[in-house]
């Protein structure tokens, strides 16, 4: 009796502790979550319409799919200060681009990036371009490039061709929409859906 009475003394004294939280890592399925699990945590703001897939997409694959997991990571990386062109991670997507070029329009520097990163870098030495229309003009060269009325399908892991803008094309909806990741757009990588005619053209990868 007396045992049981200090037991329920002692009791009251410790509650037993809450379960922690758990991390963020362990709510997405831990150390070994899928690489659709790692997607949709990538997803940052300023997706557009339709959600980008966070599945491996059909059609990806080698090249492709390594320069949409390359460009998928990067979602939500955001200038510093808005507005500026730069940040030490943008600093990294110029860094592969020949001639150390300093702050300035980004998004043919972040595809130059995502090339370089699957292991097919753009332009004759692979130097890379901070030029859309320089990287369109050498697609156009080297039989890579294809306007949008040529009737041409883009896959996953082709560049996107807008006026002034470049992006890569994520995945193609059964309605001929494309959804797209992009450097410098809205101060960030971020992930749009557009209709077709919203480009000019399109960059083969593979």
């Amino acid at each position: 009796m007396v045992v049981a009475r200090i037991a329920e003394i002692q009791s009251a004294l410790n509650p037993p502790t809450a379960p922690s939280a758990p991390t963020r890592a362990t709510a997405a399925g831990g150390a070994n979550s899928s690489f659709a699990g790692m997607l949709t945590n990538a997803i940052g703001p300023g997706a557009v319409g339709a959600a980008s897939p966070t599945a491996p997409i059909a059609g990806a694959s080698g090249t492709a799919a390594r320069i949409v997991a390359a460009a998928a990571g990067e979602v939500g990386q955001a200038e510093q200060p808005p507005g500026s062109n730069d940040s030490p991670r943008i600093a990294m997507y110029r860094s592969a681009t020949a001639g150390g070029p300093g702050p300035g329009p980004w998004c043919a520097y972040f595809v130059s990036w995502a090339c370089k990163q699957a292991g097919v870098p753009l332009m004759d030495h692979g130097q890379g371009s901070g030029s859309v229309d320089a990287i369109y003009a050498w697609a156009n060269q080297t039989g890579r490039g294809h306007s949008v009325s040529s009737g041409y399908v883009p896959k996953p892991g082709d560049l996107i061709v807008f006026n002034q803008h470049i992006g890569i094309v994520e995945n193609v909806l059964p309605g001929g929409q494309i959804q797209t990741i992009e450097g410098n757009s809205s101060d960030r990588v971020s992930r749009r859906t557009h209709s077709r005619g919203d480009a000019i053209g399109f960059v083969s990868t593979g």
